[in-house]
């Protein structure tokens, strides 16, 4: 098992190296600079987009617009904003958060242009079902079959053996386990059927409790994010200034913490903010794509904010909470380090680790709901229909087993099959940019004219 851990640690290292990261955050820069900085300019508008496309029917689709934003904020709001911020500060030391927000600021762009291109070149299955991703705007709009079914393999990995399986439903036993001591094998069998209740119902089941379960569980962890930084007020100046001073000087060990140098504060913060907002993995999408809008660009904006509010509020609400608590100098990692943070902010052994524990379980569960349909759409592409239900059986029996995997072996396989994922998608985007450019530019020249008209007096 050593050796093997060895092994798959090199893989990651030279994965997550700095030709990855540097694609990642490229294509994010250089979308954010050709699109004008639309994340800043635009993000009121996309809110306001979110907060009213409950009511918005207009167009083909399966499900409305914040609907297919929920289904995909389930996939990417859970272990990573809670471990997964832990994971980074522990590794990267306070800075790791600095450049998790920079990482995510350029993602907006990436989330934006990648759920543009899923809704323009989307189509029907088999079923009368949308389907869409970057399997579809890398055949149809690169001309490009082997990088679609690259990309689609490598995202069947991560649905299976990577973000979708294995690391929440460890998360989600081992929080039952040390909040209400509950045995693992009671905890897999009720998760393994509430997930093949929901799951079974494809992706109106699957949006329609994503839509009630993530806005409630994102909205009473921020609030218990608040209630500490209240507490700890007096900290945080200093806990910000520690964040931004140590991104770019490392820092020095102290207590339980390792140090860390600039190079690993980078590192970890921006592999663990692509694995907690997936922006450039080429997820999110496959969920836009399934949205009832008659705009792409429309669809893209509302989008963008899943990167907004999954990294920009919740993670830099973990991470300031570690900071300001002292528990990344902790020995603890991961949830633990996060419980104990809660813990010592709310005073309490009690709130603070049930808070911890609830949050996690529901955002873990939430997670596996999002990427089940990924990888459905995934095996769709690649097999047709007919192969869903056989996937579904498989996928239910991975979230059982996942359940007793070692913690760090999860982590590192999560690592690698999301950075082959992004390859593709990350070349389809530059690619495509052209494309992305000319709609964002159609679309706000014809919003310009349409505000225009609206003002002018009757």
């Amino acid at each position: 098992m050593n050796s093997l851990h060895n092994l798959l640690q090199t893989i990651d290292s030279f994965i997550w190296g700095p030709p990855l990261l540097i694609l990642l955050v490229g294509t994010g820069l250089y979308l954010t600079v050709r699109l004008g900085f639309i994340q800043i300019r635009h993000l009121p508008l996309a809110l306001s987009y979110v907060f009213s496309s409950k009511n918005n029917g207009k167009g083909s689709g399966d499900v409305s617009s914040f609907a297919a934003l929920c289904t995909a904020l389930s996939a990417t709001i859970g272990t990573g904003n809670i471990v997964g911020v832990a994971t980074a500060i522990k590794l990267g030391g306070p800075g790791a958060l600095l450049w998790m927000w920079i990482a995510a600021l350029f993602g907006m762009a990436t989330k934006y242009a990648e759920c543009l291109l899923a809704v323009k070149y989307r189509e029907t299955d088999a079923n009368g079902q949308m389907i869409g991703g970057p399997m579809y705007y890398l055949e149809k709009g690169v001309g490009s079959k082997w990088l679609a079914k690259l990309f689609a393999i490598f995202a069947l990995g991560v649905a299976c053996f990577g973000i979708g399986t294995f690391p929440q439903a460890n998360a989600i036993v081992d929080a039952a386990y040390l909040s209400f001591e509950m045995p693992r094998e009671y905890t897999v069998v009720i998760l393994t059927i509430l997930v093949a209740t929901v799951t079974l119902g494809g992706i109106k089941s699957i949006a329609n409790v994503a839509s009630k379960v993530v806005p409630l569980m994102a909205g009473l962890y921020i609030t218990a994010c608040f209630t500490v930084l209240y507490s700890q007020a007096d900290a945080l100046p200093a806990a910000i200034q520690l964040v931004i001073t140590s991104a770019f000087t490392g820092h020095a060990a102290t207590g339980g913490f390792v140090g860390a140098g600039i190079m690993l504060a980078i590192q970890s913060g921006i592999a663990r903010g692509v694995f907690s907002n997936e922006s450039g993995l080429g997820s999110a999408p496959m969920a836009a794509a399934a949205a009832k809008t008659d705009s792409c660009v429309r669809q893209g904006l509302t989008s963008m904010t899943g990167t907004f509010f999954d990294t920009i509020i919740i993670c830099t609400m973990t991470g300031l909470t570690l900071v300001v608590t002292g528990a990344w100098e902790s020995e603890h990692a991961g949830a633990a380090m996060t419980t104990f943070a809660f813990a010592s902010g709310l005073d309490s052994s009690f709130w603070g680790p049930l808070m911890v524990s609830v949050g996690l379980m529901f955002f873990a569960f939430t997670t596996i709901l999002g990427w089940n349909y990924y990888g459905e759409r995934c095996i769709t592409y690649l097999f047709g229909v007919k192969a869903i239900l056989p996937y579904k059986i498989f996928f239910l029996v991975l979230v059982a087993g996942g359940a007793f995997l070692k913690l760090d072996m999860i982590w590192i396989i999560a690592d690698i099959v999301n950075g082959l994922m992004a390859i593709p998608n990350l070349i389809g985007l530059i690619m495509l940019r052209e494309v992305i450019v000319a709609e964002s530019k159609q679309f706000f020249e014809q919003l310009k004219l349409s505000q225009t008209a609206d003002a002018q007096p009757a």
